[in-house]
Formats: C-alpha cells, structure tokens, sequence
C-alpha cells in the first residue's frame, strides 16, 4: 500500500514538474525514468517507445509545423496514439503514413480530428487531462501509472495497459464524470493473467 502511494505521487510530480520552466526537463528526465521502473513495460520497451514517439515528431517537425503544433504522440509497447487537430483528411493522412515510416511501430491509432478550426479549447482539453490523472492516481484501485491520457475537443483518449477490466471501467468512469468530456475512447489493453 505504502509502494502504491509513493508511486502515486511520484507520476503527480512528474506530471506537474513540465510547468516549472527550463529545471523541470532536467528533472522530469529523472522522475521520467523513477516512474518508468515502476511500470508493467519493462525499462527497455519503454526506452524503446520513447525512441519511436521521438523519431515520429522528428518525422512531423520535417513535414511542417502544422503536424508539430497540432499533434499529440503518445507510444505505449509499439502501439501509437496520436491526437490533435489537423485541417483536412489529406494533413491526417499524411500523418499517420509519416508514423508508419518509424521501423518498431506495430500499430497506428490514427484520433485526428479534421476540422478547419484550427484549434479546440486547449485549456479546457489540459485541465480534463490534469483531473483525470489525478484522480486515478489517487484511486487506490487503480494502478494509474500505466495509463497515459490525451484529451482533444472534450474527447479522452486512453492508450496503456489495466490490471483487469474491472480497473479500465474506474479509468472510464472517473473520466466521463468529469464536466466537458464529451467522450471517452480507449485503446488500452487488459493485461494478461499469469498462468
């Protein structure tokens, strides 16, 4: 119980620790790695998993700044989630053939929203995230450091891995409960039981 607690607050810290300024990637490099030991990925797949999100942004970043500034990357066992917004049907075609391109990635989950807007309502889609984060890490019932969460125009996006099924429906429902999700869409997996 002990161990899940100071978990729990190591992933709040690290969490928070990108709204410090310039001293938090230094250590948020730190907490990133004292997070990732605790994790259901081993050291390696998640070394591995931050090598591909980086060489998918270097891939984005070259194609144009409107793939780096809309387009959220989030890599969990070779499964890619990307979210954001981008303006038509060829910018998020093009995206996900530029993630496909990274030699490791197993899967694509292509959540771009097309719309001419240009931009949802980015305080709104990071506080939903923040509270979400934080509720399941403080649910002792789930173990929310396998979770990772991106909410675009009052849509969740879940990618990692539950304990069980039972673990998931608490992710679920701690997000709809939340005032302006819209909705919830989860590509995470259940782990496998030991046998």
């Amino acid at each position: 119980m002990r161990c899940r607690k100071t978990i729990s607050l190591c992933i709040l810290m690290a969490s928070l620790l990108p709204l410090a300024g310039c001293v938090s990637t230094v250590i948020g490099a730190g907490a990133a790695v004292g997070v990732a030991a605790f994790e259901e990925r081993s050291l390696k797949v998640h070394a591995e998993d931050t090598t591909l999100a980086t060489k998918i942004r270097y891939n984005l970043a070259e194609a144009g700044k409107q793939y780096v500034t809309s387009i959220g990357i989030e890599v969990y066992e070779g499964r890619v989630l990307m979210t954001g917004i981008v303006e038509t049907e060829e910018n998020r075609a093009e995206a996900l053939k530029l993630a496909w391109k990274v030699e490791g990635v197993k899967d694509v989950y292509n959540e771009l929203q097309v719309t001419d807007s240009g931009l949802s309502d980015l305080a709104k889609d990071s506080l939903v995230t923040t509270k979400l984060k934080s509720r399941i890490t403080f649910d002792e019932n789930i173990y929310a450091i396998n979770y990772s969460i991106e909410t675009v125009a009052g849509v969740v996006y879940l990618i990692g891995m539950a304990q069980n099924q039972a673990e998931l429906d608490k992710v679920i429902a701690h997000a709809r409960d939340l005032g302006y999700v819209k909705r919830v869409i989860s590509h995470v997996r259940i782990k496998k039981a030991a046998s």
